[in-house]
């Protein structure tokens, strides 16, 4: 089975920039997607293989996910269940036969560390809602998870210690997650890789010099390890300042 996770910065903004030539060259059983940008109906994709859902945010034009899938899922669920974080159009759970599919965006803790508090607790309460899926049967869990887990996982640690999406917060809430069940697949394959960034700044061409963050994933319930087959980062996929993310496994 072949996974895909993108944030797209912006769905309207990148199907004019190609968003469909990645889609269909890549042919994913599962296409999932963050920061859309968008209210359901706002744009009308013609994809006839693939079942179609959006979670959008109160806030227009703000977050936002969505998920193409070529199996029909036996269930459908939009969030988790908390109404202070189903605002802003964070999650969708597919439930499949075997497993849970989950495409997640999640809550950036902004300038000025504004919103640290409240991503604490998004992250505990999130972790839990895992946890209690986890029990019933394994989790994929995709989308840009706005953290970079370890200095290999940035261009510049040092310097960005303090900085959103690198402080030590969010660093161990990440090693909370995997902790409780969650394996980061790029990091199984490749625990030494340098080098591999999903995000780059728009500022001081980040992009062209490779100065980024991975702070996209592919998590898993460690029970289904023996199933994960191969990971990619799309790092020459242009259209947004994230690059797509995949997952091949065998489920």
């Amino acid at each position: 089975m072949k996974l895909i996770s993108w944030n797209v910065n912006g769905l309207r903004a990148i199907y004019k920039k190609g968003f469909l030539d990645f889609f269909n060259e890549i042919d994913a059983d599962i296409f999932c997607i963050q920061e859309t940008k968008m209210q359901e109906g706002q744009i009308e994709l013609d994809l006839p293989e693939y079942e179609q859902y959006f979670n959008s945010a109160e806030r227009k034009g703000y977050s936002g996910t969505a998920i193409f899938t070529k199996i029909k899922p036996e269930k459908v669920t939009y969030g988790i269940g908390i109404e202070k974080h189903d605002k802003e159009g964070r999650v969708i759970t597919l439930e499949f036969k075997k497993f849970y599919f989950v495409g997640c965006y999640t809550p950036n803790s902004g300038r000025d560390l504004a919103r640290l508090g409240y991503r604490m607790e998004w992250e505990e309460d999130f972790k839990e809602y895992l946890k209690k899926l986890n029990k019933n049967k394994p989790v994929i869990l995709c989308g840009d998870l706005n953290v970079a887990h370890k200095e290999i996982d940035l261009k510049n640690p040092k310097t960005n210690r303090k900085n959103a999406g690198f402080t030590d917060e969010e660093r161990n809430k990440m090693t909370k997650l995997q902790e409780a069940g969650f394996t980061d697949t790029y990091r199984k394959l490749y625990p030494n890789r340098e080098n591999a960034y999903t995000w780059w700044s728009y500022m001081g061409r980040a992009r062209e010099k490779n100065v980024g963050w991975r702070i996209d994933y592919f998590l898993t319930s460690e029970k289904i390890n023996s199933k994960i087959k191969e990971t990619y980062i799309y790092d020459k996929i242009m259209g947004s300042d994230h690059c797509p993310i995949g997952l091949d496994i065998d489920i």
